[in-house]
């Protein structure tokens, strides 16, 4: 199953026009270098359960449910640690756009949720 996924790393790489000699680009072939099945199915069924929480939140959010507003509060903010921390470890743009982005969501879904309860 993981035989040729180093050699679609980089025709990925190729393909996104990303120097392959980079520090980005070159992890991403080395990870995919160091796969095999065990590793390969781990990241699939990792990737199912997120993509499955993040459904369940959408569905929820769709139809106006109240446990998904916590959700999407409780799954916002459970990155606000590893952001901080990755601040904290140097400041890029990338890392304060993502870090502001997240927290505005956060500070959204806690204000809608604490103007809900007010209403009732």
């Amino acid at each position: 199953m993981h035989q040729n996924i180093q050699v679609i790393a980089e025709q990925l790489v190729g393909h996104l026009h990303l120097n392959p000699a980079k520090h980005i680009p070159k992890i991403f072939i080395a990870a995919a270098s160091n796969l095999n099945d065990g590793r390969l199915r781990s990241l699939a069924l990792l990737a199912l359960l997120y993509a499955s929480m993040r459904f369940v939140e959408g569905f929820g959010l769709w139809f106006a449910k109240r446990w998904s507003e916590w959700f999407a509060l409780l799954s916002g903010g459970i990155y606000l640690p590893i952001e901080l921390y990755e601040l904290a470890k140097g400041f890029t743009w990338l890392k304060i756009c993502f870090s502001a982005i997240n927290l505005t969501v956060v500070l959204y879904m806690a204000f809608m949720l604490k103007r809900s309860q007010r209403s009732h």
